[in-house]
């Protein structure tokens, strides 16, 4: 295995990430010229006891799942994902690093995030966001193709920030709301707060 843990940096080296994309059983991909990384189909480093993601994955055209880890950080994970995005349980405080841009679902429950800063712009499916101990929900999405899930051990006292259109259901239940929270969100389904 390739040690990439010495330093903070990524690799760059063909031989060196293709040696690690190989490790990390992913397929289809296509180192290119900028050392930037393309997959046609899916990655899934779960459970691999990573600190940071040693690669720059460009487009990524299945899901990407990278949860059950210790990431210190999103850098590295594709600039766009034409699935479903995951990053559940992996300690981030930040989402500073995710993709622009998710066709699927975004998941980044269980985390020790504070913001939603660092959002992918567009999420096609639903975006999940709960047990994090969030104080904001800035940074959040522009639009949201399915539901909203907001709820669940996080301390919000107002939704501002929130996504300005959802196509789904906006959840944020179990927060620390005292009144009726004011929402500007064109929402497709409905509003639950309590």
């Amino acid at each position: 295995m390739v040690n990439y843990s010495v330093n903070n940096t990524m690799l760059t080296n063909h031989t060196d990430i293709k040696a690690w994309l190989d490790t990390m059983n992913i397929e289809n991909y296509t180192i290119n010229n900028t050392g930037t990384v393309t997959v046609d189909g899916d990655v899934d480093i779960t459970h691999k006891g990573l600190t940071k993601i040693p690669v720059q994955f460009r487009i990524v055209y299945g899901d990407f799942s990278c949860n059950w880890n210790r990431l210190k950080s999103l850098n590295g994970s594709p600039r766009e994902v034409g699935g479903n995005f995951d990053c559940y349980y992996t300690r981030l405080k930040s989402l500073n690093g995710s993709p622009r841009e998710v066709g699927g679902y975004f998941d980044c429950s269980y985390n020790r995030l504070e913001s939603l800063e660092g959002s992918p712009r567009e999420v096609g499916g639903y975006f999940c966001c709960w047990n994090n101990g969030l104080k904001s929900l800035n940074g959040s999405p522009r639009e949201v193709g399915g539901d909203f899930y907001c709820c669940w051990n996080n301390r919000l006292e107002s939704l501002e920030g929130s996504p300005q259109e959802v196509g789904g259901n906006f959840n944020c239940n179990n927060n620390n709301f005292k009144t009726i929270p004011k929402c500007d969100t064109i929402i497709n389904g409905e509003l639950s707060w309590k």
